[in-house]
């Protein structure tokens, strides 16, 4: 199924477009084809290998915190329509506020009405002393049901889960493959030269607010391997991750583009235009994606670091997501 597709990547990488990729597909049944190109960084020795770590940036959302908190409704410690303020006491002082009665699903789906993003790395303080000032900040939200994809949202959802769980995110088990705050910077992708860091990063988190939040946030922060992922998305789409009645859940759409946290299909879907409609699928800004097609039985992912050295440059990504996309579903026989 990878025959198109790794000329697609391999000439993405060898034009200088992007350093380095690793590309997969994972059937039901555990068979995988996969297909490696370029460099972890630019500037070091080392090839892109499976098991090299990238930086999965917004993956995060949906391989990690949206798959937690429906473990917390599988066992009874919560409801996707329970408010915030049932886990979060901090909130509820907050006369006058909508804040406090958004509930879990409308986080997970990006319709809360919370903003999009702050720079909450320019606060300045330990990570312990902002995640307390995210508590107590006293965000805009506005109207249930519009669509606005929030990283503020899915960081209140991480703190939801360190409460319930009572201990940091970093310290959650986790699959074979994946990782927060990598203590092996070598098999890493590096991602960019940061002005802010002054340094080229490698093996720790790209997203600014979340290194602030101490690298292991509900929105960004963990590292993951082409194998991993591959590993992972196979044993999410046969029900080996969730319950059966959890993942029904997941995959139900609550709004035009989103089912729980996950991308659905519609027209310049990043998954591309010829996956089935059954399909659910996500990006990360590093240049990382996961895609699930449950009606043909197989999941796809592509990692890049194509913003290494530098996030400002034409890497044609979503271009080359789809195509990549359409050339695995056109090579698909059922």
């Amino acid at each position: 199924m990878l025959e198109k597709a790794t000329q697609i990547v391999q000439d993405a990488v060898e034009s200088g477009r992007i350093p380095g990729a690793a590309l997969g597909v994972v059937h039901l049944d555990g068979s995988k084809e996969m297909f490696c190109a370029g460099l972890k960084h630019l500037q070091k020795p080392g090839v892109i290998d499976p098991d090299t770590l990238f930086d999965l940036a917004s993956l995060t959302k949906v391989l990690f915190t949206v798959p937690q908190i429906l473990r917390l409704v599988e066992e009874g410690l919560a409801d996707l329509d329970d408010p915030l303020s049932r886990f979060l006491s901090e909130m509820a002082w907050m006369q006058g506020s909508e804040l406090p009665r958004r509930t879990l699903r409308q986080l997970l789906a990006h319709v809360s009405g919370l903003p999009g993003w702050e720079a909450i790395y320019t606060w300045g303080g330990e990570s312990h002393t902002l995640k307390q000032r995210v508590l107590q900040q006293r965000w805009e939200v506005g109207p249930v049901g519009s669509h606005v994809y929030s990283d503020i949202g899915y960081i209140l959802l991480g703190l939801v889960l360190e409460r319930v769980r009572g201990h940091s995110l970093a310290a959650f088990a986790l699959p074979e493959g994946f990782c927060f705050n990598p203590t092996e910077p070598q098999d890493c992708a590096a991602t960019e030269q940061d002005p802010w860091r002054g340094r080229v990063l490698q093996g720790e988190v790209h997203d600014e607010n979340c290194f602030a939040l101490g690298g292991a946030t509900g929105h960004a922060g963990l590292f993951g391997s082409l194998r991993g992922v591959l590993a992972y998305a196979q044993r999410l789409m046969k029900g080996e991750v969730l319950t059966e009645a959890a993942l029904a859940e997941m995959r139900r759409p609550q709004h035009a583009e989103r089912a729980l946290g996950w991308q659905i299909p519609q027209p310049a879907f990043s998954g591309g235009s010829l996956c089935s409609r059954q399909t659910l699928g996500h990006t990360g800004f590093t240049g990382t994606g996961v895609w699930m097609d449950f009606e043909r039985g197989y999941a796809w992912v592509l990692l890049t670091n194509r913003v290494h050295p530098s996030r400002h440059r034409e890497t044609g990504i979503l271009e080359l997501r789809r195509a990549v996309g359409n050339a695995i579903a056109a090579a698909w026989k059922g």
